[in-house]
């Protein structure tokens, strides 16, 4: 606890150095028209602030009148999304997000993931795009043994994945960037909540089918835009992620591009793709809007009473994050089979002409 509180001051100070001048500088000029399909007509979906980290900044969503895309406007620059990202996967982050990904939960969806591909394809050679920590692959590698695992990120985490043996190759950069030294050289490329935070899902599908062999197979899982629980909840609803997750791709769209670069949609549902944590999240959210401050290195450090408030109040709401969660669970089997699953799952083929 005392050296995780050290290493918050030491970041204070470069931290409060980004933010003298304010946020504004962090975002590109507002876009009027639609990125996926270039459609004029634009309309706020949500306004909202970073509830996870609680980085200073307020974000909006807009939905496209044409084609239903909903994409952050005006969206984060580079500078931008380095800064948001800063301490989420890494540094002071990195522990609470690899508990995350190493849950029961998250390796029992998974499996559940590759098993929905296995109707389709036995893969040799697999590419994880996102890979992160490589916590996928180590998931899947105990259902498919004799399949070679390999990994892309940009950040030094798929280095590290590489090193502990979860995955068998590591490739550091953009997807965009690297594919055509790999063309054709694998028989599954996954995204797995990864085409949200990428800058243009155009590219990256089309990068995607490069990196494929004909007949090779794309699983994709992202959040749905068109879930009634994004409506119900509001800026409370967690997939919508702001401010790392610049786009959302409802179903048909995403179908109709990859048949469009030369794939073959062979499954697309939500029922399996679901995760249920929306209620326990929302709940935690509205928990951060009335607790006192935490100790972040973004923000002035809070009193000791302003601590000492916070430790108190939180462990006072756990019987209510708890009986959220539980209530998540209960209503799991319904959600996922209705229009309130909060995922959906496509599996498409790329064709051999």
């Amino acid at each position: 606890m005392a050296a995780h509180s050290e290493q918050i001051a030491r970041l204070r100070t470069s931290y409060q150095e980004e933010l003298a001048d304010g946020t504004d500088r962090f975002f590109l000029p507002r876009r009027t028209g639609c990125p996926w399909c270039l459609g004029p007509e634009l309309r706020v979906k949500l306004r909202t602030v970073d509830q996870v980290q609680r980085k200073p900044g307020r974000f909006v969503l807009d939905e496209c009148v044409s084609c239903g895309h909903v994409f952050q406007n005006p969206r984060l620059s580079q500078e931008g999304l380095d800064f948001y990202y800063r301490d989420f996967y890494d540094g002071l982050g990195a522990e609470t997000t690899a508990r995350m990904f190493e849950g029961r939960g998250s390796v029992r969806r998974f499996q559940h993931s590759v098993r929905a591909l296995l109707p389709h394809i036995r893969p040799h050679r697999w590419l994880d795009v996102g890979t992160a920590h490589g916590h996928f692959p180590a998931s899947a590698k105990k259902l498919l043994p004799q399949t070679r695992f390999d990994g892309l990120d940009m950040g030094e985490s798929v280095l590290l994945a590489e090193r502990q043996g979860r995955i068998t190759e590591a490739h550091q950069g953009q997807l965009t960037e690297l594919a055509d030294t790999m063309a054709d050289r694998y028989d599954t490329v996954s995204m797995f909540h990864y085409l949200e935070h990428t800058l243009d899902p155009h590219s990256e599908l089309a990068a995607a089918r490069t990196a494929l062999r004909p007949g090779g197979h794309l699983l994709i899982e992202v959040p749905d835009p068109e879930s009634l629980s994004g409506r119900l909840l509001g800026n409370l609803w967690m997939p919508w992620f702001q401010p790392q997750h610049l786009n959302f791709i409802p179903l048909s769209n995403l179908c109709d591009r990859l048949t469009g670069l030369g794939f073959t949609v062979v499954a697309a549902e939500r029922t399996d793709a679901h995760i249920p944590v929306d209620l326990v999240c929302a709940t935690w959210f509205l928990l951060g809007r009335v607790l006192p401050p935490d100790d972040v290195p973004w923000a002035n450090r809070p009193g000791r009473a302003a601590r000492a408030a916070r430790w108190a109040l939180v462990w006072a709401a756990v019987p209510f994050l708890l009986a959220a969660y539980g209530a998540d669970l209960l209503l799991n089997p319904l959600l996922r089979r209705s229009r309130f699953s909060n995922a959906y799952r496509v599996i498409a083929r790329r064709d051999t002409h």
